[in-house]
């Protein structure tokens, strides 16, 4: 039997596939795939309809102009995904702006009758879909056995994390920023991560979409923590970012920031990618909130306190 030439056109998914053993069998990516190590080095079959420099309202402004006009934020390179000959395609349907979406990839396969692709779309809602993806996964490559393994690792690894944290007498009140301008706070699987890091999460609910965030209700809460961690950010742009938030009136007046407790994390890299380094998500959420408990190395690479 050949051996499985695998795509993945979006970043939790390369990382899904690479844990899995199956590093080797990628053959092409998403332009934004750039974890294991020198994954970038592969063909990248995506590319954005827009520009992505910029700050947080301008990038905004771009993709809500696309999705009013009813088209897809991405493209996908469809005679170069042929010519690689995939046998199975990760992608997703969880959110049309932040990867390739199934319907894109369906589009690109439609002509594609001489041989069979097995296409895995992820739709990650909660913690507990993360597990399930993963699984959906292994079970895509035949490998269903090693894909438990995999689960009881990661979950384990939480357990110790979450655990620990569960026995901290102070809970601080956390708001997680997934966006700055429009402010968008933190749903999904991050509300469970909060609360499993020991805080208590203030905005967005757990196994729903990120919601908006209106600054009077941010200052109304005045959080103990204010984490900063926008999807597809590194610390470098957040640094770059962060400005718009901190103009806001009343910004210095809030309780966090008073107590020098607001911080800038990695969301590029960790916080929305629904794959294995959720477990480096959690972590970082424990040593921000409790410093005296937690240290895993992660200050300085993959969060940082805001100046």
């Amino acid at each position: 039997m050949a051996a499985l030439r695998i795509v993945t056109l979006i970043p939790s998914a390369t990382e899904i596939v690479a844990a899995l053993g199956f590093r080797e069998r990628i053959v092409g990516r998403s332009h934004e795939c750039d974890f294991p190590v020198r994954i970038d080095a592969l063909p990248a079959l995506t590319a954005p309809k827009l520009k992505t420099d910029g700050h947080s309202a301008a990038i905004d402004e771009r993709v809500k102009r696309l999705i009013e006009q009813g088209l897809a934020v991405y493209t996908v390179d469809a005679p170069l995904l042929k010519k690689l000959a995939p046998d199975v395609i990760v992608t997703q349907d969880q959110c049309q702006v932040c990867a390739a979406s199934l319907a894109d990839v369906e589009a690109a396969t439609r002509d594609w009758t001489d041989r069979p692709v097995a296409i895995v779309s992820l739709n990650p809602m909660s913690l507990d879909d993360v597990w399930r993806d993963i699984a959906k996964v292994a079970e895509a490559l035949g490998v269903a056995e090693r894909g438990k393994a995999l689960i009881h690792s990661l979950t384990q690894r939480m357990r110790m994390t979450g655990e620990r944290a569960a026995t901290v007498k102070q809970r601080p009140r956390t708001a997680l920023i997934e966006w700055i301008e429009p402010l968008m706070a933190g749903g999904n699987w991050m509300p469970t991560l909060v609360e499993m890091a020991g805080g208590e999460n203030l905005f967005g609910t757990a196994g729903e979409h990120s919601p908006w965030l209106e600054w009077e209700a941010l200052r109304a809460a005045d959080p103990d923590v204010i984490v900063v961690a926008p999807c597809g950010l590194d610390l470098a742009r957040i640094r770059a970012d962060f400005p718009a938030l901190a103009k806001r009136t009343g910004w210095a007046d809030l309780r966090a920031v008073k107590a020098k407790r607001v911080y800038f994390a990695d969301g590029n890299q960790y916080f929305n990618r629904p794959g294995p380094r959720l477990v480096e998500t959690l972590e970082i959420l424990a040593e921000i909130l409790h410093p005296d408990r937690f240290s895993f190395g992660l200050k300085g690479r993959a969060w940082e306190p805001a100046p």
